[in-house]
This record gives structure tokens, C-alpha cells and sequence, in this order.
């Protein structure tokens, strides 16, 4: 039998469940361009009660999600202010510009999160030489922050400031329950803050496809309008949209099981000669570690771990990301973490000190 593959680079990669798929081939379903389809209505209602707005639309993916998002708060010529490690920047294509005609003003943060102070100055004056500043977006958790949750506190004060000199708000939480499990801090009070906020299912809630997007009855229909234009206007999407609703149901109170096994991935991390942990901890199922060069490359110490049977992501050229999920359970990522010291111990010039007590 095939040595099996312990698969760590995406929680996108997780299978549905038997429940899952029994709920997806029994799922009612109708024509949802024309606004008939009972299960993505169903779903439309519990993400927008969920987040405590007024309606939501089911779209494809997160990249349309958020691409409608900005686009229902801006015009073409309009600009919006990012983190610069964000995945509307840096995953989407540049998107914005090419289907919106929109700017951004990039500013760095700290693991993805930014202070009210570094955006205090950035509104541009109206004036007609320059672009208008119309939104503010956030990210929560943070992809390439390893897994961040933004600061409650520095959420709404971001928010605050951005409301009162009339800037809209838009939430990137793709994976925004896992900032729920692991804060304590319920999603409805995540997304007060925020005009419009895109959730994905097809992460570590583990359904095959979609995310929404939430907001007020005036945005999201505009946000169906724009849906159609970016061609995502779906037909019997029920079938899909009843395995988003299994996720909610089933799949976001176990994030802890994944927060608790990438913490265990991040304390082996730490412990393995050549490698060190991103960040000052990790928050929730995403660890993101530096690979000192003479372990080679991190696509290299990818190929090394693949042909151990372990695969994780090379995000950079000495950087390695590795995300817990639905279908890797405690006695995966034990195994995971056995092989990072394995693999990181064969490198030649790595001395792993006699009698060393390596916990993985």
C-alpha cells in the first residue's frame, strides 16, 4: 500500500465530510441567478444573521468576495488603504486595477496588523489632481501575518477613525472563525465594525467551494450586480451552498483541534537546529517558519519533505508555511513534526547535539 501523504500546505485541501456530502446530494436547490435557489437563500441568512448584517450573497470564492467587496464601496480612479502583506494586494492579481480601476495605498504592518497612527495623514485631500480615498481594508486572521488576529482594540479603532472622516470598511476574513475560536470574540462583534466583510468556507470550515459576502440591503444588492459582471452568477448552486451550511453547522467550534496542533507544529519548529518560527507565537492554524540556507532553499526543504511524505509551502525564498486542518488530526502533525527534524537533521553541516532533548 502507498505510504500515505501528510498534506500541510493549504486548509484548502480538506476533502467533504461523509455528512457533508450526504447534505450536498440531498440539497433542494433552484436557479440562484434568478433568485430561486432555497439552500443559497438559507445560507444568505445565516451568514448575515452570523455577522449581524441586514443580507449576504454567495459568490465562488474568496478573491470575488472581496473584489466586489472594494468595488461596491469605490469608483474607478478611487483608492483604497491595504496592508501591504494583505491577500487583496498581494493573492488576488491586482484585481482592483484590472477589473475595478482602483489604486491602493499600501502601508506595512507588524504580522499583518497596522496601528491607527500609520493611517492618520493618508486621506487624500479632494482636490482633482489626485485620486480619492474612499476605504479601508482589513484582514483577520492575517495569511501572511502566520495566522494573526487582529488586536480587537486596534480593529475598532481603525474602524472608528475610518467612519468618521467618511471612509468605509471592508473585512478580508476569510478566515474570520478562526479569530472567533480562538479569541472568544464572536463574529457578529468582528464584523460591527466593518461595511461589508467577506467569509470563505472552503478553508478550515472544509467545504469544497464558496465564500459571502455581508452587508447592508443596499450593498449587497449592489454586490449582485457586480457578482454578474465578474461572472459569477450561479445556477443550482444549492448543491455547494449546502455544504457551506453543513460547515457552519458542524466545523467551526473543531478550529481549536487545528489551533492546538499547529501549536504543537510551531513549539517543534522552534526546537529543530536551522529552523525558526515566524512571528512571536501562533495564534491560530497557520505557521509560517524561516529556513536557514544551509538547509537549502525552502522549495528545496519542500522537496526534501515531500519525499518524506510531508508537504508544506514554500512562500518565500528561504520562508515555509505549513496549515492545519479538517483532515490532519494530532497523530499527523506528531508525524509532521518527526519529519521536519528528521529531514532538517540529514542536511549536510547540521550538528544536532548528542543527548539533545528535542521535543516534536
Amino acid at each position: 500500500m502507498p505510504k500515505r501523504v501528510l498534506d500541510f500546505r493549504s486548509d484548502t485541501v480538506t476533502r467533504p465530510t461523509p455528512g457533508m456530502r450526504k447534505a450536498m446530494a440531498e440539497a433542494a436547490v433552484g436557479d440562484d441567478v434568478f433568485d430561486e435557489d432555497p439552500s443559497v437563500h438559507a445560507l444568505q441568512e445565516r451568514v448575515a444573521d452570523l455577522l449581524g448584517k441586514e443580507a449576504a450573497v454567495f459568490v465562488p470564492s474568496g478573491s470575488m468576495s472581496n473584489q466586489i467587496g472594494v468595488r461596491v464601496h469605490c469608483d474607478p480612479g478611487d483608492e483604497f488603504i491595504c496592508e501591504s502583506g494583505c491577500h487583496i494586494y498581494n493573492y488576488e492579481q491586482g484585481a482592483y486595477a484590472q477589473l475595478s480601476g482602483l489604486a491602493t495605498r499600501t502601508v506595512d504592518g507588524v504580522c499583518g496588523v497596522l496601528q491607527l497612527e500609520q493611517l492618520t495623514g493618508l486621506i487624500r485631500a479632494d482636490n482633482e489632481h489626485l485620486c480619492r480615498t474612499r476605504l479601508v481594508c482589513l484582514e483577520n486572521t492575517h495569511n501572511r501575518g502566520a495566522g494573526k488576529i487582529q488586536p480587537y482594540d486596534v480593529v475598532e479603532s481603525i474602524c472608528d477613525w475610518a467612519h468618521a472622516n467618511g471612509l468605509r470598511t471592508h473585512l478580508d476574513g476569510a478566515r474570520l472563525f478562526n479569530a472567533v475560536v480562538a479569541s472568544g470574540i464572536s463574529a457578529r462583534d468582528w464584523a460591527q465594525h466593518f461595511d461589508t466583510v467577506s467569509v470563505c468556507f472552503s478553508k478550515g470550515l472544509g467545504a469544497p467551494v464558496g465564500s459571502a459576502l455581508a452587508g447592508s440591503k443596499e450593498h449587497i444588492k449592489k454586490a449582485r450586480r457586480v457578482r454578474k459582471l465578474f461572472g459569477g452568477g450561479m445556477r443550482q448552486a444549492g448543491i455547494i451552498a449546502a455544504g457551506a451550511l453543513y460547515a457552519l453547522d458542524h466545523h467551526i467550534e473543531r478550529l481549536a483541534e487545528d489551533h492546538a496542533n499547529a501549536q504543537k507544529l510551531g513549539d517543534a519548529v522552534g526546537s529543530i537546529p536551522g529552523l525558526k518560527l515566524i512571528g512571536e507565537a501562533v495564534d491560530t492554524n497557520l505557521v509560517i517558519f524561516h529556513v536557514e540556507p544551509k538547509l537549502g532553499t525552502a522549495a528545496e526543504f519542500c522537496e526534501k519533505l515531500k519525499a518524506a511524505g510531508l508537504l508544506m509551502l514554500a512562500i518565500g525564498a528561504q520562508q515555509v508555511r505549513a496549515v492545519t486542518h479538517l483532515d490532519v488530526d494530532e497523530a499527523d502533525t506528531a508525524r509532521a513534526c518527526e519529519i521536519l527534524g528528521e529531514v532538517a537533521a540529514a542536511a549536510p553541516g547540521v550538528k544536532v547535539t548528542a543527548g539533545a532533548d528535542v521535543h516534536y
